[in-house]
């Protein structure tokens, strides 16, 4: 019954059963049949049936539910048999909002340093395809804010404390500075990541606090797409204070914003499931030993 809630799984995701069949890799009439085999084991329809995907049924939203605890309690169970034969080995996949990604290597380095047979799949991700990805469980684990916007129930481990600085370039308004509030970026000409970032959410918050209306003509989802606007010498952009020493350079200085002196908790959230995988558990166990709260 695994393989089949793992191909009903995966049509709840994809809400197509071409693109689930292929996500699977089988063809489609094997998942189509594998679903139905699914619903006359349990005696409910699953799925809304028409010409198209139409959605789950009430039931199916309810197995749904069941599918993710059993086919996680399944993996964990064949990820810890394999620890145990071989030692820990195989492979994680970890969700980074993009704000974290420059130091995402000070968990990544000293643990794939202590488990050389463990690979890692890092992935870009916002916090809410985060959230949603984990509880898919298309990923394994993610590090994205803990105490901005609601988590649901997961593991956490805190990481780090995020502030914020001003990205000119030298000559620009305010690039003398040591300093800044965020009500000196009034009329500043800002670019910005895009709405759908949690990070971007966290910056209008503070910046409608201080009165600053927020009109960004340039938005992108990357964030070298923004360096490279603010390096034109004619855009500034607010960035994380990972990102700001990872880019700062010569021709280019981080100030922090202070007055409010905002910060917000980063850290690795992980489903909430006992036992986690060996490899998940000896994961966040690192993350336990390198948090450092600012």
């Amino acid at each position: 019954m695994i393989d089949k809630l793992e191909m009903f799984m995966a049509l709840a995701a994809e809400k197509h059963f071409g693109r689930a069949a292929d996500v699977c890799g089988v063809t489609q009439p094997t998942l189509s049949s594998a679903i139905k085999q699914l619903e006359d084991q349990l005696g409910v329809q699953l799925v809304w049936r028409g010409s198209r995907f139409q959605g789950l049924t009430p039931e199916g939203l309810r197995v749904l539910e069941w599918a993710r605890r059993i086919v996680g309690d399944a993996r964990t169970l064949r990820e810890e048999m394999r620890a145990v034969r071989e030692g820990l080995s195989g492979v994680l996949r970890i969700g980074v909002i993009p704000t974290a990604l420059p130091m995402i290597a000070r968990l990544t380095d000293p643990f794939t340093e202590r488990h050389p047979n463990v690979r890692l799949m890092i992935y870009s991700r916002t916090s809410i395809e985060i959230l949603k990805e984990i509880e898919d469980l298309e990923l394994d684990a993610g590090v994205t804010y803990l105490d901005n916007e609601p988590l649901g129930r997961v593991a956490r481990v805190p990481l780090y404390s995020e502030g914020y600085q001003l990205l000119v370039t030298r000559g620009m308004a305010l690039a003398d500075r040591s300093s800044v509030d965020w009500g000196d970026l009034d009329g500043v000409r800002l670019c910005l990541l895009t709405g759908d970032m949690q990070n971007r959410r966290i910056v209008n918050h503070h910046l409608a606090a201080a009165g600053v209306e927020v009109d960004a003509q340039i938005e992108s989802n990357s964030m070298l797409a923004l360096l490279a606007h603010v390096a034109t010498g004619r855009w500034a952009s607010i960035v994380a204070e990972p990102v700001a020493e990872l880019f700062q350079c010569d021709d280019i200085r981080a100030i922090p914003i202070r007055a409010p002196d905002a910060h917000h908790q980063v850290g690795l959230i992980a489903p909430w499931r006992e036992p986690h995988t060996p490899l998940l558990e000896a994961l966040l166990e690192d993350a336990a030993k390198i948090a450092r709260i600012a």
